[in-house]
């Protein structure tokens, strides 16, 4: 007879999940799409640059389920977190003090990032860190309430959001796209009612417009370059609450059967909805200004990369596999700053080092694919000697 997994024992599925969207983002330093330009006429390396590369609007890479991937095993985790520290005998309020301490530190740590190359603080919220920091404390808010209820909360933020963008006017016919960044004629405009959803047009654009020229800036906020926005934050709330809704499925007393199946129907349910409505021209698919169809259609993905982990890892026990993204994904906060921060400085260390020339030592179209995988092992390398250590970065 199967048995149920303890609700104590913790969830190394979670921590290989959270190491593989990590090791996706740090493994930019790659260039997969530079050894992609270098050689033409490979399918292969074309295939790796593209799914290495964020979509320029509509559709999805592997690339771009790092945020939504990221944002999802908050709240996956968000259960499991609040039943330790109760455990442990905290009070709700003092939850809810560190609920608000840890979405401070969030958004200040991303602003903190994005003013590395700046002469001044960078105000800007678009960054994963700051996006999941502007709606952790309503997650933790709604993790104290009924699963009705929390579907309730991820219906109305989704059909809300959609709402306020169709309502939003379509600009003029004279409206002039390269003052905010954009071709005229790129080739990725929407027509039609998804026209709603266009790059620096849309209402969060317009919003970005007022809220970040309300900080001191070099020069007046005019448009984001990727059409990124404060506002998606909203919706990422709608993914994060899928990660809870994921997270009261493991913590139940289902069997492991029961929580794979249902994370598979709700997985390949999200795929198609999604496919759904970008299709029909209801509402694109676009994780830029994170759209409501990319939250159901990259949740589908989430769930699925979810039941493949739980199942693999805390079901059938295949762990060792796992350990080199268990070193990343136990130091998640620790291994974004390193990645964020040190590369440029590594870099460096290594030519010095190993010489200029080090890099071409399988040829010159592979220079920048050995030179940032010295580079990636570096990074997971000292990341090693922190687990090694128990030293562990939390918020």
């Amino acid at each position: 007879m199967e048995k149920k997994l303890s609700d104590s024992v913790r969830l190394s599925s979670a921590d290989a999940y959270r190491g593989f969207v990590m090791l996706l983002m740090m493994a930019e330093v790659l260039h997969f799409h530079q050894v992609a330009e270098n050689l033409p006429e490979s399918t292969f390396w074309a295939f790796l640059g593209f799914h290495q590369s964020h979509v320029e609007w509509v559709g999805c890479s592997l690339h771009d389920l790092i945020q939504p991937s990221f944002s999802f095993l908050v709240g996956v985790v968000l259960p499991y977190s609040v039943a330790n520290r109760l455990a442990k005998g905290s009070s709700f309020q003092q939850l809810f003090i560190h609920a608000i301490w840890r979405s401070l530190v969030l958004i200040f740590l991303g602003i903190f990032l994005r003013s590395q190359y700046s002469k001044m603080t960078n105000f800007t919220f678009e960054d994963t860190l700051t996006q999941i920091g502007l709606g952790y404390t309503f997650l933790f808010l709604l993790g104290f309430q009924a699963t009705k209820f929390q579907i309730l909360a991820l219906a109305l933020i989704l059909v809300g959001y959609f709402t306020a963008f169709a309502l939003f006017p379509l600009p003029t016919a004279d409206f002039d796209y390269t003052q905010v960044g954009v071709p005229p004629n790129w080739e990725h405009h929407l027509q039609g009612f998804a026209a709603h959803w266009n790059k620096n047009s849309n209402l969060a654009w317009w919003f970005d417009t007022w809220f970040l020229n309300l900080f001191p800036r070099e020069s007046p906020f005019l448009y984001n370059g990727g059409g990124y926005a404060t506002l998606s934050f909203i919706p990422t709330l709608g993914t994060m609450i899928l990660g809870l809704l994921a997270g009261n499925i493991l913590k139940s007393k289902r069997f492991s059967k029961e929580k794979i199946r249902l994370f598979l129907l709700c997985g390949i349910s999200g795929l198609a909805f999604g496919w759904f409505l970008d299709t029909l021209g209801i509402c694109p698919n676009v994780k830029r200004i994170w759209t409501p169809t990319w939250v159901i259609f990259s949740g589908g993905w989430c769930f699925l990369l979810l039941a493949f982990f739980y199942f693999v890892i805390d079901v059938w026990q295949k762990k060792q596999w796992a350990f080199p993204l268990l070193v990343i994904g136990t130091n998640s906060i620790a291994a974004y700053v390193i990645a964020e921060t040190m590369v440029g400085y590594i870099r460096k260390m290594l030519l010095i080092h190993f010489g200029e020339n080090f890099p071409y030592i399988i040829g010159e179209a592979y220079a920048p694919l050995v030179l940032g995988g010295a580079v990636l092992l570096v990074e997971w390398l000292f990341l090693l000697w922190l687990y090694r250590k128990k030293i562990f970065i939390k918020i």
